[in-house]
């Protein structure tokens, strides 16, 4: 499953026993994704590993250095902040860079959710940019750490959980990533949206804001958010009301009015819409779960 590199003193390359994978892929905590083996090569000279096929799934988290991919007929330059994710069964060879050898973490993984978190990402290239992200470090950090728990289920299971939500972590990054290439500046849109939050915004204004035409920003926008662009704000707004609603004793006219809406009743409707109770009710609601018991 790994390659023969000669592990560094502060390199880590660890692997889940067969019968403990078997464990692991049978229980209900963790059938659905579950490690294999993972690792961290620190400046991985020499590094290169080739499989005709492969029956888990891979990911490589480039942090440092460089390396190369290739995967079918595809060759790939891989650098700091990039990740490789590869499916099973693709035939693929990777090594690191002679000269800037790569810094990497690894993972082996399998289970009933792997194919359908991979497709989540929505990759159309097994390499994708995301940056070297500490919250990312954290997580193969903390999966390494389960190299010294004697095998324990309960550990395991814990880590299995971890690995699910780097997994959806990283599929929010790629989605997000893949609209980036429009060099749309997503940021600016949404602060444009906050500071219009206490009133009207207009589509063709917002667009224009990022230069580009009311068409091509619907279809973008909605590739980015999976929202059209009014449905987003007005989930923003709403989050907000919910926010006055919690934390204030304005009354629902008022808060109505705060976010830009001169019809109350078609603001109550547009929340319970969203939130599936009326203004008044969800307060009600929300001072029940708060009051003491």
């Amino acid at each position: 499953m790994t390659s023969d590199w000669p592990l560094p003193a502060d390199g880590v390359r660890f692997l889940t026993p067969g019968w403990l994978a078997k464990q692991l892929g049978k229980h209900p905590l963790s059938e659905a994704l579950y490690p294999l083996a993972m690792g961290y090569y620190p400046r991985a000279q020499g590094h290169r590993m080739a499989r005709p096929r492969h029956d888990n799934y891979l990911m490589i988290y480039c942090v440092d250095g460089a390396g190369q991919l290739e995967c079918g007929e595809r060759h790939y330059r891989i650098r700091s902040g990039d990740l490789i994710l590869l499916p099973k069964g693709i035939a693929h060879r990777y090594e690191a860079d002679r000269k800037h050898p790569w810094t990497i973490y690894w993972l082996h993984f399998n289970g009933r959710l792997a194919e359908t978190l991979c497709q989540h990402c929505g990759l159309s290239s097994p390499r994708f940019h995301i940056g070297v992200q500490a919250r990312v470090v954290r997580v193969f950090d903390g999966l390494s750490e389960l190299r010294r728990g004697a095998y324990q289920l309960a550990e395991f299971i814990q880590g299995c959980h971890q690995l699910q939500a780097l997994l959806s972590y990283i599929a929010l990054l790629a989605r997000q990533g893949q609209s980036d290439h429009g060099n749309l500046d997503w940021a600016r849109v949404r602060a444009t949206m906050q500071e219009h939050i206490h009133g009207q915004l207009r589509l063709d204004a917002l667009a224009a804001s990022v230069n580009v035409s009311k068409y091509h920003f619907i279809k973008k926008f909605k590739a980015w958010s999976g929202q059209s662009p009014i449905q987003y704000f007005i989930h923003m707004k709403v989050q907000r009301a919910c926010y006055l609603l919690d934390s204030t004793t304005m009354s629902v006219k008022e808060v109505s009015s705060a976010l830009g809406y001169d019809d109350v009743y078609y603001f109550s409707r547009q929340f319970k819409k969203v939130v599936g109770l009326a203004p008044s009710r969800y307060r009600h609601h929300r001072g029940a779960l708060l009051a003491p018991q």
